[in-house]
């Protein structure tokens, strides 16, 4: 069961991930509505939508796949909640607790920019969605950064190396209220939330499934509250060296893909953003090339310094001879 959930978690950052990515260098926006966690623009006027396409119901689809597996989360953290109750586990159940909370800022995000795309008699600022997302990672951060139940527990390197993409999000967003035009926060969103999807994957393969850790287990309270013990210090340093070792291959695929897909759709849709307003350095060297000079050489410059010369000293010769008396009348 655990593995299924970690799984089903993973995909879904996965999805939502690759589509801000995708959505981000595409820069054709009529096509692709926006983003569940891009800005939320006013709505047109009645002239240009009759001439152009209109992607509300498109990104509401988008805000209601997203409401669905917030929902999702948040029927798993019930369950998980109500086992923790008939298991007398108190750390169990306030752990669920905070799992809700953060499922809820979710909820509230994607019912938000749902009614804001849907009706178009709520309006608010641009970068009020963008906040509330803040806050949920902000939240789901300190969730991970401070959950210790076991401090011998294998589980909690995973935690930490978990707050990488956690961080991306979080000041990729921070970057989007700032900015919200701007498609990079979203890019690098979609690129934290891949690697978070990803790593969530991994937790549950090394968790639940015969991959664990050599020397280690699993010991679990209740279906929310578990830890994973190894039985000396050498399997301990080993099980976070595996740890570690897997989230920089984890880091280096997304990293590939990431880089490989957008070199794909710079090629085929161009540069987007202000940087095609920048000239390469070598068309300016061709005109200088191509450009035509005429230098005189050093010798013709000589000679007519010379000729110069040779002007001044008759001119001061004939004045002499006309001061002396001896000039012409």
């Amino acid at each position: 069961m655990g593995l299924f959930t970690y799984t089903m978690a993973g995909g879904g950052f996965i999805l939502m991930g690759t589509w801000e990515a995708l959505a981000s260098t595409n820069p054709n926006h009529n096509s692709i509505p926006p983003s569940p966690l891009s800005t939320i623009h006013p709505p047109q006027q009645a002239s240009s939508s009759k001439t152009k396409t209109n992607p509300s119901s498109s990104s509401s689809l988008t805000f209601v796949f997203f409401s669905v597996l917030s929902s999702l989360f948040l029927l798993n953290s019930l369950v998980s909640f109500f086992d923790a109750l008939n298991s007398n586990d108190k750390m169990g159940s306030a752990l669920q607790l905070q799992v809700l909370a953060i499922v809820s800022l979710f909820l509230l995000y994607s019912f938000t920019g749902f009614v804001v795309n849907f009706k178009n008699f709520i309006l608010m600022p641009c970068s009020f969605l963008s906040l509330i997302g803040l806050f949920a990672f902000v939240e789901e951060f300190l969730l991970f950064y401070l959950q210790r139940k076991d401090p011998s527990g294998i589980e909690n390197r995973y935690y930490d190396l978990l707050l990488v993409p956690i961080a991306v999000c979080l000041f990729a967003t921070m970057m989007e209220v700032k900015s919200p035009k701007s498609n990079y926060p979203k890019l690098a969103r979609g690129v934290g939330l891949i690697l978070q999807g990803t790593w969530f994957v991994q937790m549950g393969i090394s968790f639940y499934t015969n991959l664990i850790a050599h020397g280690c287990a699993l010991h679990e309270k209740s279906r929310g509250n578990y830890t994973i013990r190894c039985k000396g210090h050498p399997e301990y340093h080993r099980a976070r060296a595996v740890a570690t070792l897997q989230f920089n291959c984890h880091l280096a695929l997304t990293v590939l893909l990431v880089v490989g897909i957008y070199s794909v759709f710079v090629r085929k849709y161009g540069v987007p953003g202000d940087l095609m307003q920048y000239r390469p350095l070598g068309a300016e060297m061709q005109q200088i090339e191509n450009a035509q000079f005429t230098l005189d050489s050093d010798d013709d410059g000589g000679e007519e310094i010379k000729e110069v010369e040779n002007m001044g000293k008759q001119n001061v010769g004939m004045l002499e001879l006309g001061v002396n008396g001896h000039g012409s009348h």
